[in-house]
């Protein structure tokens, strides 16, 4: 008998412990190549999954090569799980821009094309403030324009579209290419000029 009370104990307390644990909340951006993007958030303590994929255009379940032909409306775009206990919004928002160059309208460094421009996505009230907001900080730290769009998801119903398997986490399974593109397109040098010792 006491050994059963003992058992039950245990497992309220367990259910309250997880019961108090906070949701697992997703953000998803924009930031040029989703290879970078996604590289840039796979290091980011508390973030437990990233997938690589499209968002912002109206074309159903489009695959890469629809979205870098252009007119599907979509960016490159990295939707980002994470536990808000461990790494808040806003410092997502530090790694996202930092990662990326968000004072051109439509490139990233050496990508070209509307389905490289920068990009925010948001999925309640919270999140838009502080990617506003933090838009606005951004601007006043680089004195220049910021194109970056930042989205209210949760109105335009806009759906995320994961990426073909093999674009997910490119920068570990495609390594050699990776480094390759990343060392061609000047994308290190590019971001430390832009953000200093910030740079991702």
């Amino acid at each position: 008998m006491l050994r059963r009370l003992f058992v039950t104990s245990i497992l309220a307390l367990s259910f309250a412990g997880n019961a108090l644990a906070a949701a697992p909340q997703v953000a998803v951006f924009a930031g040029g190549c989703f290879w970078s993007t996604q590289k840039a958030f796979d290091h980011v303590k508390g973030v437990s999954n990233t997938r690589a994929g499209f968002m912002g255009g109206s074309v159903k379940n489009p695959s890469y090569e629809d979205v870098i032909g252009g007119g599907t409306g979509h960016v490159e775009a990295v939707e980002v799980t994470y536990d808000p206990d461990k790494v808040t919004y806003n410092q997502l928002l530090d790694v996202f821009w930092h990662s990326t160059d968000p004072t051109t309208r439509a490139r990233v460094i050496c990508d070209g094309g509307d389905n490289y421009r920068t990009a925010i996505f948001t999925f309640s009230d919270a999140q838009y403030a502080a990617a506003v907001n933090s838009k606005i900080a951004v601007g006043k730290q680089l004195n220049k324009p910021i194109y970056t769009l930042v989205v209210k998801s949760t109105q335009t119903g806009l759906p995320f579209y994961p990426a073909e398997d093999y674009h997910q986490h490119y920068w570990q399974t495609h390594a050699a290419h990776y480094n390759a593109y990343y060392n061609g397109c000047g994308r290190g040098p590019a971001l430390k000029k832009l953000w200093g010792d910030q740079a991702g």
